[in-house]
């Protein structure tokens, strides 16, 4: 029986997304270039072996346009036969790009594939690539009469529905800052990182980050409009608990088992399960509560067999509401911190968060981690990989 197995996973570290920031010089295929010969070196791995490269990319415009996974496949120096392609489920891109990889695996259409992602939100910004301009989109007026509405909207919605107050989101996004300040003093992600220009180490953890600081911060989201239309929000969502703008790529090494031992490569993980699910569009954030579902139900698994929990903190409410719908432990949950202190660079978010998800394990002894990823639309991705 075939079995797909993560060979490495790396990383390069999270760069702010505006001018100035410590990857806004560089040209997002370089960044995915970057990543992609780390792995090759890193493994001492003939690229010609390669089947295809599958990579994740969010805004497809501008310099990330025009399939950005082959031209940084041909920056890296990969010869002319090894293929990639670009691939866009929103903010789980480089998640599903792994699910597509592994998959291909699993079916003998692959021997070896690599995961990976990309998002130079400083060089594409966000929505640079939208073509409808209509805020109510209108394909979607006559299911959705009174208009679609942004994900921030959607988590203070959340937060509203699920009695997360400001004081619980900011002491949660302080939470994050603070296990990623933990875990980057005490070398944990010093594995999976690679420098990209001259960033060597994230540079959106805020070590001195407190409940308190934050909340002193106004509500990013928030008109007499939507106000109106909502008045059951307290509006509570800032840019102190939420991901911010980030620069990035990340790439994952995904082979079948049988191909690593012949190449004597070591098998770090084996994917155990996957789902991908839609959910209410309008809410938008809520499909990861079903996606984990139902990739513990093909797994076999329950939620206290999982030894890690990686559920994307695009917004604080996020996590809280998984956790409490999954009644998971809370201190598995992004125990390493999340995109609010590691930076979400859209299309490089999954397969980055799988190479921190991988370190976590090994140096814990976990064998079970599962990671969620909400993402616009309603949908949502979630797998769950077994430690070896």
């Amino acid at each position: 029986m075939i079995s797909a197995v993560i060979v490495d996973a790396v990383r390069t570290p999270s760069g702010k997304g505006k001018a100035g920031g410590g990857l806004s010089e560089v040209h997002p295929a370089t960044l995915l270039s970057s990543v992609l010969g780390a792995l090759i070196e890193r493994n001492d791995l003939d690229p010609a072996l390669v089947d295809d490269v599958i990579g994740g990319c969010v805004t497809q415009s501008g310099e990330q346009a025009l399939n950005i996974s082959r031209t940084a496949v041909l920056a890296a120096g990969f010869p002319d036969s090894v293929p990639a392609t670009t691939v866009d489920r929103q903010c789980g891109s480089s998640q599903q790009a792994a699910h597509f990889a592994a998959q291909g695996v699993l079916a003998g259409a692959y021997d070896i594939a690599i995961a990976c992602g990309v998002e130079s939100m400083s060089r594409a910004p966000m929505f640079s690539n939208a073509q409808d301009k209509d805020p109510n989109r209108a394909p979607l007026a006559h299911r959705f009469p009174d208009g679609l509405i942004g994900q921030g909207v959607a988590a203070e919605i959340i937060a509203a529905r699920w009695k997360l107050d400001r004081g619980t989101l900011d002491a949660f996004a302080a939470r994050s800052h603070r296990l990623a300040a933990e875990t980057a003093a005490a070398g944990g992600f010093d594995n999976e990182l690679v420098a990209a220009g001259t960033l060597t180490a994230d540079e959106t953890i805020r070590p001195s980050t407190t409940g308190e600081g934050l909340a002193g911060l106004r509500p990013a989201f928030a008109d007499d409009a939507l106000q109106a239309r909502f008045p059951e929000i307290e509006w509570s969502i800032t840019p102190g608990n939420s991901s911010p703008l980030t620069d990035g790529a990340s790439a994952v090494l995904i082979m079948s088992e049988e191909k690593a031992n012949q190449l004597g490569l070591r098998p770090r993980a084996r994917f155990h399960s996957f789902a991908v699910t839609g959910d209410d569009p309008l809410l938008m954030l809520t499909a990861v509560i079903p996606a984990t579902r139902k990739a513990l139900a093909k797994g076999g698994l329950s939620i206290e067999d999982i030894d890690a929990y990686e559920v994307n903190e695009a917004f604080a409410p996020v996590p809280l509401m998984w956790q409490h719908d999954l009644e998971a432990d809370p201190a598995k949950v992004n125990p390493r911190g999340g995109a609010i202190a590691l930076g979400h660079p859209l299309g490089a978010s999954g397969t980055r968060i799988l190479a921190t998800m991988l370190n976590h394990l090994e140096q814990t002894g976990g064998r079970y981690g599962l990671q969620t990823m909400c993402e616009a639309g309603g949908l949502a991705n979630a797998t769950i990989i077994e430690r070896l």
